[in-house]
C-alpha cells in the first residue's frame, strides 16, 4: 500500500473515531473496488452507488464507514444501501458507465486477529481509545500489510444497468405534531397529511 492510500486509512480512522480491523477492511474493500472500476471517490451522488451486504452486527458498521470514507458513498448522499446479508462485501456501482464490480473480504487472517492484544482487550470490554496505540497498530497492520489476494477477492467488472430515480424533494410539515416531514412519508389520516408516528401506521 502506499503512501496516498496509508493516508486515507488515517483519515478513515479519524472518520470512524478508532481503529480497528473491520474498518480497515472496509477501507481495503474500499480502495480495491475504486481501483478496479478505475473511478474516482464520489463527491455528489451522481457518479457511484454503493451496494454493501452488511448486517446490523457491530463489526459490520465498522467495515461500512470504512466503506463510506474511502467510495464517498454515503447516507447523506444516499448513495449506499445495505443489502442485509451480514457478509463484509460490497458491489460499487458506475452509474455513468453502467458497470460495477464486487469485492469481498476474506477472514484469512481472523484467528491472528483475534488473538492480538487489542482484540483481546476488547473482549474485556476495555474501549478502543484506551488501549495502547501500538497494540492498536498491530492488529491493522495484519490486513494492511497482507497481500491483496490473501484478504480480498475481487470479482470481474459486470454490466449493470442502473435506474436512479433522483432525490425526493419537498418537505411539509405534519399536520399533527407540525414538524417538517419529507412528503414520501407523509400519510393520509382522514383528510390530514401527517408523519408515520402521528399516523399511528408502523410504516
Amino acid at each position: 500500500m502506499n503512501d496516498r492510500e496509508r493516508e486515507i486509512l488515517l483519515e478513515a480512522f479519524k472518520f470512524h473515531g478508532h481503529k480497528c480491523w473491520a474498518s480497515t477492511a472496509g477501507v481495503r474493500v474500499g480502495l480495491a473496488a475504486l481501483r478496479a472500476l478505475g473511478v474516482a471517490r464520489a463527491g455528489s451522488s451522481d457518479t457511484l452507488h454503493c451496494i454493501v451486504e452488511i448486517g446490523d452486527n457491530h463489526g459490520a458498521q465498522c467495515f461500512a464507514d470504512g466503506i463510506q470514507y474511502v467510495t464517498g458513498c454515503t447516507l447523506g448522499k444516499y448513495n449506499i444501501e445495505k443489502a442485509g446479508w451480514g457478509k463484509l462485501a460490497i458491489t460499487l456501482i458506475d452509474k455513468k458507465k453502467e458497470r460495477s464490480v464486487r469485492v469481498s473480504y476474506k477472514g484469512t487472517h481472523q484467528k491472528k486477529i483475534a488473538e492480538s492484544a487489542f482484540m483481546r482487550k476488547r473482549a474485556q470490554g476495555i474501549s478502543p481509545s484506551e488501549i495502547p496505540e501500538e497494540e492498536a497498530w498491530e492488529m491493522v497492520d495484519i490486513i494492511w500489510k497482507a497481500p491483496e489476494n490473501e484478504v480480498l477477492t475481487i470479482g470481474e467488472i459486470k454490466p449493470h444497468p442502473f435506474k436512479d430515480y433522483g432525490e425526493i424533494m419537498g418537505l411539509h410539515p405534519c399536520e399533527e405534531c407540525g414538524e417538517l416531514t419529507s412528503v414520501a412519508y407523509l400519510r393520509v389520516v382522514g383528510n390530514r397529511h401527517v408523519c408515520i408516528p402521528c399516523s399511528g401506521y408502523s410504516d
